[in-house]
């Protein structure tokens, strides 16, 4: 847009300059050429005196010589024969020729008879011929040579100075267009990377209003629907939050029911799920209103220590893994590993995944979790030797599951793991593991989004180096050969 401005405004003072400067350049030429030749008649005046006395050679030599053109020689006097009877006492008896005559004959003649100045151009330039009346009534002419570079003096510099005014002019008006193409533009851009920047998820976004009257009018209507958008989004977070505080009525009469089974272990098993569901229900809560949309510079506001969290998480199911013969495998978690996640977020995408590996796999199938920190990124690994998923890319689709034997699955546990990677920049990916079974990987970004193809092959030389780990474990639980 700025720069169709500038072609625009370039285009228009081009073909504005050169309709007035063209036609001005030749008027300069035509008043040059004028100057010139009033210069000459001026100067050929000058000798109309003395012819008008007399036609004697010497007398009009020295008058010739006297003035400046005859000077140079660039004057001359053209007199007749004289009629005998009308001749003057000492008048030439023959055609005089004083100075030195460059018109032809044939142009001097023709200017005698028709009594009327003439400009015929001759070698290095033009001659004016003037004509003039002599004491005997005969018409003398009077020849005066103007160079080329007379007609034509100052031209050439006026022509320049046009020019110059002409490109100072087109210059000018390009500094102009292209300051206002900026003070169009740059609005414009700010609410075109506001706009992604909200569909990207940092809410706190917002426009300058300024620019023109449009620009600022589409920032405060941009302004007034990001409000909106977190207005809504805080609403949809207070519903879930009261509709999870709804469940805690029937929860308490259950809880309260499940005192009440005397001592067993279906009645121990039962407590222990109500109070499980109790923790959940509280976990959402907290989840609905501790977020926050992120700040005006995208980053969020609180991280976490992945290591803790996952500690947290796996004590929670490792008592079920120990129920159900699971063999539990968790490394990676001995330093602290600060991410850009908030600790809910990040919780709820672990308890989904492990949800999935007790959902989906034989009770008694192992599973391991690995954390891997590479500097600019975190990796968190959740392997099983379950049977594996037939279609990951279907898996990884919102509302489906491509899990062996998914009966029952919303689909929903891998899209908000997704979720979570993509809002650091990672990724999730899925794959076979060391294990036989899922490989579910998670890359969260540290620092920003990662160029694909080292993403990718950083992720592939992790996932090598953690399989030989897994193998040197395996061999070295094993024992030695028999």
């Amino acid at each position: 847009m700025r720069w169709a401005l500038v072609k625009v405004c370039l285009a228009v003072t081009a073909m504005v300059v050169i309709a007035f400067a063209v036609p001005l350049g030749l008027v300069i030429r035509e008043m040059a050429s004028d100057r010139a030749f009033s210069d000459a008649e001026r100067q050929a005046g000058t000798i109309a005196p003395t012819l008008s006395i007399t036609t004697d050679r010497e007398e009009l030599t020295r008058a010739v010589l006297s003035t400046e053109p005859g000077d140079r020689g660039h004057l001359a006097v053209h007199v007749p024969a004289p009629d005998k009877s009308r001749a003057e006492e000492g008048a030439a008896d023959g055609p005089l020729d004083i100075g030195t005559r460059r018109a032809t004959r044939k142009d001097v003649e023709t200017v005698r008879k028709a009594g009327r100045a003439s400009i015929t151009e001759v070698t290095g330039g033009f001659a004016l011929l003037q004509p003039t009346a002599l004491s005997t009534g005969e018409i003398a002419v009077v020849e005066v040579f103007v160079p080329e570079g007379e007609v034509s003096n100052g031209v050439a510099t006026a022509w320049l100075m046009l020019a110059g005014v002409g490109v100072a002019l087109i210059v000018g008006s390009v500094a102009v267009a292209d300051r206002l193409g900026v003070r169009m533009v740059q609005p414009a851009q700010r609410l075109a990377g506001a706009a992604q920047d909200l569909g990207e998820g940092r809410l706190g976004t917002r426009v300058p209003e300024e620019g023109p009257t449009e620009l600022r009018s589409a920032a405060v209507a941009f302004n007034s629907m990001a409000d909106q958008v977190v207005q809504l989004l805080a609403n949809e977070r207070e519903l879930a939050a009261d509709l999870s505080h709804r469940l805690r009525t029937p929860l308490t009469v259950l809880r309260l029911n499940a005192a009440s089974l005397g001592e067993g272990p279906a009645a121990e098993q039962t407590r222990a799920a109500v109070q499980q569901l109790e923790h959940e229900v509280d976990t959402i809560i907290r989840t609905a209103r501790e977020q926050r949309p992120q700040t005006q510079g995208g980053q969020p506001e609180a991280g976490c220590d992945a290591s803790e969290v996952i500690r947290e998480r796996m004590g929670f199911w490792s008592a079920l893994a120990e129920d159900e013969g699971r063999e539990v495998r968790l490394a990676g978690v001995d330093r602290t590993v600060r991410i850009p996640v908030a600790r809910p977020e990040l919780a709820a995408a672990l308890d989904a995944l492990l949800g999935n590996v007790f959902r989906h796999t034989p009770e008694g199938t192992a599973f391991a979790v690995d954390v891997h920190h590479s500097g600019d990124a975190v990796i968190v690994l959740v392997s099983d030797a379950g049977p594996g998923i037939d279609d990951p890319k279907a898996a990884l689709a919102r509302g489906a599951s491509g899990r062996a034997g998914s009966s029952g699955s919303t689909g929903l546990g891998l899209d908000i793991v997704r979720r979570v990677a993509e809002s650091t920049g990672g990724d999730l990916r899925i794959g076979r593991s060391v294990l036989g079974g899922t490989e579910v990987r998670i890359w969260i970004g540290l620092h920003g989004d990662l160029p694909e193809r080292g993403r990718r092959g950083h992720g592939r030389r992790v996932g090598r180096r953690i399989g030989r780990q897994r193998r040197e474990e395996n061999r070295a639980a094993a024992g030695p050969p028999h």
